[in-house]
């Protein structure tokens, strides 16, 4: 399965920013459904962070997803790769 992979940083209002991908189907091609992907993540957190927007989050490249991948868009329609200050 091809992904895109859609690069997020979001201000956390402790300051920090967070930094995350999420993936979705590469046929998948409206902002705001990867913007609502995101916005259900955050909300899964314990911390507080402002809305996602064309700001924060911008498609970046296609590639090939993991067998993890797969897993979690067959469950969900997203995937979240964490990378900075996620927790």
């Amino acid at each position: 399965m091809k992904v895109s992979v859609w690069d997020t940083y979001v201000k956390r209002n402790d300051g920090l920013t967070m930094h995350f991908d999420i993936l979705v189907p590469s046929s998948l091609n409206e902002e705001e459904k990867v913007f609502d992907f995101g916005n259900i993540y955050l909300n899964s957190k314990p911390f507080k962070t402002k809305e996602l927007s064309t700001k924060e989050c911008k498609f970046c490249h296609i590639e090939q997803a993991t067998p993890k991948i797969i897993e979690d868009i067959n469950k969900n329609g997203f995937s979240i790769i964490e990378m900075e200050h996620c927790n």
